[in-house]
């Protein structure tokens, strides 16, 4: 099947390599980045969700009324908004962007980072909370009759919306985690699963995980697998790793400063993170163009594993995590405007190719 590459949708020109050179909100970057996106080959955007970040739901409207094709995720976090209320801004959003909308649903991996906006449940109860949320939004989205709720976190009476999602029978649900209760939850009620860039073998390991949890949840059909990563290209092998070695030197200055750290330089709560940092203490490269320095750089923060090499080296590897299941690659580089741009330009075409021909071939693996 065609396979979909995702982007970021950042609201200033900051990275972890480099500071931000105006407001939090730059309305005038904001658009530029996401129209980079549009006109070079990507299908879709993520508006993430940080507890002092611009408020992602309204910069992702902004971005929906200025742009014609390019689809969004929006990032959510349940404990933000009661599950009616949000389920009225998802069809909403969906709405103004002409059904170009997916909602990705955060659990949360922090306890200090979720605290900060007054949620304080241990993080079971959090996938319980976020399971039952996806549950309630899914029904406000498609029943037309009212109906009551009373379930472990949420109550109430005779509710009905009069907004409905242009898609149906809903917006893509997206969910990510990498522990056990991550699976049961997401592989019951999300359409796409999203990991972050592991080796090979332990993403096919996920991968499974996903499927069984799904299966286990009596859904025929599991969700879509995405797997992110942090691509590092130029135009020969060593031009790349020169490259790859200068971003890391750039992250360390970063974080020595004191620009980004982690609260009083506490190890990751979130397995993600865990995982990430103990494959980046096994080895240093994975398969065929895996690079873990860049998460070992940041404490496994986030979506940190990178790919170095060629356009060609990248779109091979890439094709290697296709022919593990992965439907959708998720990737931002460093310079979030020119990374995105040649990502467009060198990758996506030679992998869209790539994949055009096994699937007439019927030789995906």
């Amino acid at each position: 099947m065609p396979i979909e590459f995702l982007g970021i949708a950042a609201t200033n020109d900051g990275s972890e390599t480099s500071p931000r050179s105006g407001a939090s909100f730059d309305k005038e970057y904001t658009l530029k980045l996401a129209r980079a996106h549009e006109d070079h080959g990507w299908d879709r955007v993520l508006f993430a969700y940080g507890s002092g970040s611009p408020e992602p739901g309204t910069a992702a409207a902004y971005i929906a009324a200025h742009t014609a094709r390019l689809q969004i995720l929006l990032a959510h976090r349940p404990n933000v908004s009661y599950p009616t209320f949000a389920a009225r801004e998802f069809a909403t959003l969906d709405r103004i962007s002409d059904g170009r909308l997916a909602v990705h649903f955060i659990t949360g991996g922090n306890d200090h980072e979720q605290q900060r906006e007054g949620d304080f449940l241990t993080k079971d109860e959090r996938y319980s909370r976020t399971r039952e949320y996806i549950e309630i939004v899914k029904r406000v989205w498609t029943e037309h009759e009212p109906f009551d709720h009373e379930g472990a976190h949420y109550r109430f009476n005779d509710y009905v919306s009069d907004v409905f999602p242009v898609r149906q029978p809903w917006p893509d649900i997206s969910f990510g985690g990498s522990s056990p209760a991550a699976y049961a939850a997401g592989g019951a009620v999300a359409d796409i699963y999203a990991l972050w860039g592991e080796p090979l073998a332990e993403t096919a390991r996920q991968i499974e995980a996903v499927k069984a949890a799904a299966l286990a949840a009596g859904r025929d059909t599991p969700p879509r697998i995405q797997v992110a990563f942090r691509p590092i290209i130029a135009a020969t092998e060593e031009l790349a790793w020169e490259k790859a070695h200068r971003t890391v030197a750039a992250i360390g200055e970063r974080r020595a400063s004191g620009a980004w750290k982690r609260r009083a330089g506490a190890a990751p709560e979130n397995t993600g993170s865990q995982r990430l940092i103990a494959i980046a203490e096994r080895g240093e490269r994975y398969d065929r163009a895996l690079w873990t320095p860049t998460a070992a750089a940041t404490g496994g923060a986030g979506n940190s594993n990178a790919l170095v090499g060629t356009p060609e080296t990248v779109a091979q590897a890439l094709l290697d995590y296709y022919d593990l299941g992965v439907d959708i690659i998720s990737a931002r580089g460093y310079d979030l405007l020119g990374d995105a741009i040649d990502f467009g330009r060198h990758v996506i075409p030679l992998v869209r190719e790539e994949v055009a021909k096994r699937d007439a071939e019927g030789t995906r693996r």
